[in-house]
């Protein structure tokens, strides 16, 4: 396993501390982290999934739009920010792995170094009134 970039290491570190739902990615998309408080939501302790590339944390977590369309992996937040060096902000619909459907905010924006290298992406979310 090659190391991580600090800045996904520093960030790992704030999001353990935080009170509100985190999900952190590598430049690659894989899933690097999510907090306890995100536990709740994404139905699943982060110790049980561990890190996962986007095809499948994509998958396993279904995103629909408001109005319950699929959202594609493509439109989600963390990859629109991973993608397109851009902060991104989405109302949508999650499926946890433990089966409940969850209207959340997203916001998410990449993280980067000097020289403007994409090192990664981080979402934080909560849950909003149906």
């Amino acid at each position: 396993m090659s190391q991580k970039p600090i800045e996904l290491i520093l960030m790992r570190q704030l999001a353990s501390s935080l009170a509100m739902p985190i999900f952190l990615i590598d430049a690659e998309g894989t899933l690097a982290f999510y907090n306890e408080p995100a536990e709740r939501v994404l139905g699943m302790r982060f110790e049980d999934t561990g890190e996962m590339p986007a095809g499948e944390w994509s998958a396993r977590w279904e995103l629909s739009d408001v109005d319950g369309r699929p959202l594609a992996p493509t439109q989600a937040p963390l990859m629109i920010a991973l993608a397109e060096r851009r902060p991104a902000h989405v109302k949508l619909w999650i499926r946890g792995l433990d089966g409940a459907r969850r209207r959340i905010d997203v916001t998410a924006f990449p993280l980067t170094r000097l020289g403007d290298q994409v090192v990664g992406a981080v979402a934080l979310f909560w849950e909003t009134a149906s």
